[in-house]
C-alpha cells in the first residue's frame, strides 16, 4: 500500500502577491486618484519621491492623500557575511501593491493641474498607474 507524500514545513518567506487589491480601491477622500496597474512592493523612499513631486506642482494648493503605507520591513545581511546567524537587520520598508490599489488622492485644486500632478507622482513609482475621477464629479468653470 502506498504511503501518502510527506509534508514539508517552510519557513515563512517574503511570499507572493497574486489576485486584485480587495480594499483600497475606491476613491474615498478626492476627486482624482492614482491606481496602480500592476503587483509590487513601493518603498518609502518611493513613496515620498512621489508625494515632492505632486504637491511642488500643486503648489501647495489643494489635498493629497496617500493611501499605502509601507509597513513591511524588508532585511538584508551585510556584506560578506557567512550563511546562518539568523536574519539580517531591515534595511527598508515597503508597502504591498496590488491591482486596483489607489496610492494617491488628489482634492482641490482643477482636473488639468491633478492630472499633471499625478502624473509627475507616477513618474516616481515602479509600478503602472491609471489617472481615475469620482463619479460625482462636476466641472466648475
Amino acid at each position: 500500500m502506498l504511503q501518502p507524500k510527506r509534508q514539508k514545513f517552510r519557513k515563512m518567506q517574503k511570499g507572493r502577491m497574486k489576485g486584485i487589491s480587495g480594499r483600497g480601491h475606491q476613491l474615498s477622500n478626492g476627486m482624482f486618484g492614482l491606481k496602480s496597474l500592476e503587483t509590487r512592493f513601493i518603498t518609502a523612499r518611493q513613496i515620498e519621491a512621489a508625494r515632492i513631486a505632486a504637491t511642488r506642482f500643486m503648489k501647495r494648493e489643494g489635498q493629497l492623500w496617500i493611501k499605502i503605507f509601507p509597513d513591511k520591513p524588508i532585511t538584508k545581511k551585510p556584506l560578506e557575511v557567512r550563511m546562518g546567524k539568523g536574519k539580517g537587520a531591515p534595511e527598508y520598508f515597503v508597502a504591498r501593491v496590488l491591482p486596483g490599489r489607489i496610492m494617491f488622492e488628489v482634492a482641490g485644486v482643477p482636473m488639468d493641474i491633478a492630472k499633471e500632478a499625478l502624473r509627475l507622482a507616477a513618474q516616481k513609482l515602479p509600478v503602472k498607474t491609471k489617472f481615475i475621477v469620482a463619479r460625482d464629479y462636476t466641472a466648475k468653470d
